[in-house]
This record gives structure tokens, sequence and C-alpha cells, in this order.
């Protein structure tokens, strides 16, 4: 169960909308399925009219106005309690009980020890995305012109909702794993646009791709700006020469305005604090960053050139992989509940996904939806107060092939080995997952590997096995595929043809031409 906490002045405006058609006319039944006793003695069950959504509007306003409490930020506290689409629909009563329930422990309600504030939970059908939901309107000032406090409310809210999971036999999210999801607003622009996906969506894959392709922070921004996307550093304050956080950019059309995201507004995991624990932290890598961040904020060439312009030595392919089996055997000793040692790993496999994806994906396909289900495990919910710095065998030099796969120059078998072991890691943390009791992120897991690395295998060639380690059921993807039991169309080879990077010219100040750097 998701809650979704917003919070506003207007109650009337978000009673009338809830009990309106909706954006998309999807509001198809509104009624009260629960709230404050005063409110449900006048009220029943059926559809809500707009005199009705009136009322009860200005009854949850009443104590605000009665007694003139005013609340900077707003008064009104609204939340949606939504259920995966998988796991269909409840009853009225079943929702009335979760919401009565729900608001007792966020302590509006005389459960609480203190004096109520008015409340109301509106089912109003499904969302668009097939969501059976409800939304809960509440005022921020309690009956005794108290009020009542918004402090870490939303972490609150989070943990009664996996408590309620546990009462009403509902499908239990993670307490260790969170990750942002899309807004509808976003879903929306991007389908207007035309655009495969949201910008949020390919700007975290090309962030996490160069991040764990990089081995500093510096080679990180060129390899960003490399892939045609915008970037620009935050500063700490009345400092022009210490970056404390950043943000990105797809490339807008002629005309247009871009788009930026924080790094954190990406993902978790892609704060600028988190990605430094994966770098050499020294003064001169430190001033190399700087100068290549402030290049970036000025639209200049980037001050030095560094491996990201250089195809890897192909030698190193049969490294890296060897370095991956390793990995996969080292996991087998890393205890369930070592959360941030999974998380790292399921970022770093992400990021190897990410690489080839960005690579040689035009669109999103099985590689970027790969790199899109492992990011779910990197993202924690609460990190530790140090970051611990990585030793041992890695997935960083996969990516740093990978990365380089548009480039050419590589056969695909040394790829269809690497993948081979790439799965191995995966499916050591979907059995991870599914050892936690995880069993929705286990299920996720094997529908990707199932699902979309088998169109990646079958565009391969068939490898032999050369190490009893390797796990039979995460090669069952590349068996399948050469066995020809692939359902669905081929993605077709992940490796385009010999690529030579185009080189546009932009005139400068002075009238002379340059190649332009970030395209």
């Amino acid at each position: 169960m998701i809650p979704n906490i917003t919070k506003g002045t207007r109650m009337h405006g978000l009673i009338a909308y809830l009990a309106g058609p909706g954006r998309a006319n999807e509001h198809t039944d509104p009624h009260l399925v629960a709230g404050s006793p005063s409110i449900m003695a006048w009220h029943n069950d059926d559809e809500l009219s707009a005199d009705a959504a009136q009322a009860i509007a200005k009854e949850l306003d009443r104590a605000r106005s009665v007694l003139g409490v005013e609340i900077p930020g707003g008064h009104v506290w609204h939340c949606s309690l939504s259920l995966r689409a998988e796991e269909g629909d409840l009853t009225d009563e079943k929702w009335a009980a979760i919401a009565q329930d729900f608001m007792d422990e966020m302590g509006f309600t005389e459960a609480g020890g203190r004096a109520p504030a008015q409340w109301v939970a509106i089912r109003h059908g499904h969302s668009k995305a097939g969501n059976d939901h409800i939304h809960i309107a509440a005022s921020m000032v309690r009956e005794d012109g108290t009020k009542w406090s918004s402090w870490r409310d939303f972490p609150r809210a989070q943990q009664v909702a996996r408590e309620l999971e546990k009462k009403y036999g509902l499908e239990e999210l993670s307490p260790t794993h969170s990750t942002r999801g899309l807004r509808p607003g976003e879903r929306e622009a991007s389908a207007r646009r035309g655009a495969p996906e949201p910008e949020r969506r390919s700007l975290e894959r090309k962030v996490r791709a160069c991040a764990t392709s990089a081995q500093d922070e510096a080679e990180f921004i060129r390899r960003l700006r490399r892939t045609g996307a915008l970037v620009r550093p935050r500063y700490a304050s009345g400092r022009d020469d210490v970056v404390v956080g950043y943000s990105v950019a797809e490339r807008p059309p002629k005309g247009g305005r871009p788009v930026w995201f924080g790094g954190g507004h990406l993902a978790k995991d892609l704060a600028l604090p988190k990605l430094r624990a994966e770098w050499p932290d020294s003064p001169q890598g430190a001033a190399a960053a700087v100068a290549e961040w402030q290049a970036a904020a000025r639209g200049r060439r980037p001050v030095t050139i560094g491996r990201e312009a250089h195809e890897p030595d192909p030698q190193m392919w049969e490294q890296y992989s060897d370095e991956v089996a390793r990995l996969r055997e080292t996991l087998r000793s890393v205890p369930l509940d070592d959360h941030t040692t999974w998380a790292h790993v399921a970022r770093e496999t992400s990021g190897a996904f990410a690489a080839w994806s960005t690579a040689t994906e035009a669109t999103p396909g099985p590689l970027a939806a790969a790199a899109d289900e492992l990011s779910k495990t990197a993202q924690l919910r609460r990190y530790p107060v140090r970051p611990i710095r990585s030793v041992g065998p890695s997935v960083r030099g996969a990516s740093l092939m990978l990365m380089a796969a548009s480039m050419g120059g590589t056969g695909t078998a040394a790829q269809a080995i690497m993948l081979r072991q790439l799965l191995n890691v995966a499916k050591a943390v979907h059995d991870m997952h599914k050892a936690s009791n995880d069993l929705r992120r286990a299920r996720q897991i094997s529908h990707m590997v199932k699902h979309h690395l088998s169109q990646v295998a079958a565009s391969l060639p068939s490898v032999r096995a050369t190490t009893p380690t390797t796990d039979s059921e995460a090669a069952a993807a590349v068996r399948a595929s050469a066995a020809g039991q692939v359902s669905g169309t081929s993605a077709g080879s992940v490796l385009p043809p010999k690529y030579e990077q185009a080189r546009t010219h932009t005139t400068t100040r002075s009238g002379t031409t340059r190649a332009d750097i970030e395209r």
C-alpha cells in the first residue's frame, strides 16, 4: 500500500475535485467510505453531489474558520492510499477499516488522547493506471484549536502503511528499498511529446551508466556530456569552487526549454555524495572535477580528455568477465541483512546494463528494462552515516567495456560471456529477495530475466560454459533462446555496425568553427 501526501490551503477545491469527474473522467463513483463521526452522521455512502461535497468541505474547515487558526504552508492534509493494479480491489468495508486505523495511528482521531481533527476518506474508482485507492482529506486544525503536527508525516505514513499491510493481508512492500515513482504529469508530458519514456527515466540510466563506468568524478562529468545530456553543478553557498550537487537535463528541441532534475531526484543512490563514495578522494581529483563542472556549466570544451575518448583494449573483456564471475562467488557468503552490500552490487549491475543500453539502444529496450529493474534494489530507504567504499570484485570494469559497445571493434562472443556472468549476479540478487521474503521484487527480477534479457541472449552467439560455478537458473534465458523458446519478437543485435561519431561544428565568437563536444 503506497501513501502519497500533499498539503494545501483550499479544502473546498480538494473535495470538489475528489467528488468531481477527474481530469480524464476516471472518477466513476465518488462516495464516502469513512470519516469523522459528525460528518458520517449526515452523509451516507451515496454518490457525492456537488452540494454534498461543498457541505463536507465546510464541515472539515469549520474549526479553522470559527477559531481563526492559520497554519503556515496550508491547513489541508491530503493523503492517497493506493494498491498495485495486480492486487485487485478491496471492499468499501475493508477500505473503511484501513482508513480508520490509518488516521488513528497518524494522530487525527481521539485514539491518540487529544482533540480530534475532522477528516473523510473518499473512494471514486480506479486511477488511470488501474489502481484501487482512496483519498483522505483532513484538517490540520483540531476541534479545540490546537494544531496537528505534520513533522515527519511522510515516514510515519510509510511505517503505518507497512503495519496495515500485515494486519489486512495486503502485499507487503519492502521496508528496506525505496524508489522514486513517476508523477502522472511526467507521463502525460512525455506522451504529448511522443517520447518513448519520461525524461527522468532516460536521464537516470545515463547518469547511472556514466557513474559506474567512470574512475573519478571528472571522467563522470565528461562521459555524461558525451551522452548529449546537459549538465550543471550546484555550488556551496557563496562559493564557485565547491560543488555539492548537480542537475541534468535532456537537450530540448529547438526553441524548447530544458527540464532539469537533481541527481537525488533521479534516484536516491545518484545524489552526488553517494556517487563520490565510489571514487578516489584527493585534492588533485577534486580540482580536476571542479574544472570540468565549470566547463560544463559554461558550455565549454572539457578541460582534459580521458578514457572516455578511447576504445578500451579488447583483451580486457576476459579479465572483466572473470571479475564479475568472482563477484558472484563472493555474494554466496554475504548475509541477507547486509543491505548496503546488496544495494551496492545491484547498483553496479544496473549500471552495467545501463551502459550497454546507452551505447546500443536508440529507444528503451530489454537492456534498459534490466537496468531499471535492478536499480530498484540499489536504492535504500536508509543509508549508513558513513558510506562504505567497495573492495574486491566489481562490475565497474564490465560497465567500461559495455559503455564502448557502440564504438565497435569487439566480437559478440565476448559480450555473450559477459551477459552470462551478469545474469549470474542478477540471479544472486533475485535469490536474496526471495530468501528475504520480498517475493514481489523476486518475481519482478525473474520476469525481467525471462522476458527481456532472453531477447538480448537471442541476438548473441551461444557460448559454452567454461566454469562449473555458472548458475543453471541464471543461464535459462540463454538456453531458452538458443533452443528457440523465446516468445515475442527478437530485439535484434545489440551491436550496431561500425560507429563513427558525427562531428558537427558551431561558430565561435571569433567566427571560427570547432567541434561540438556535447553533441
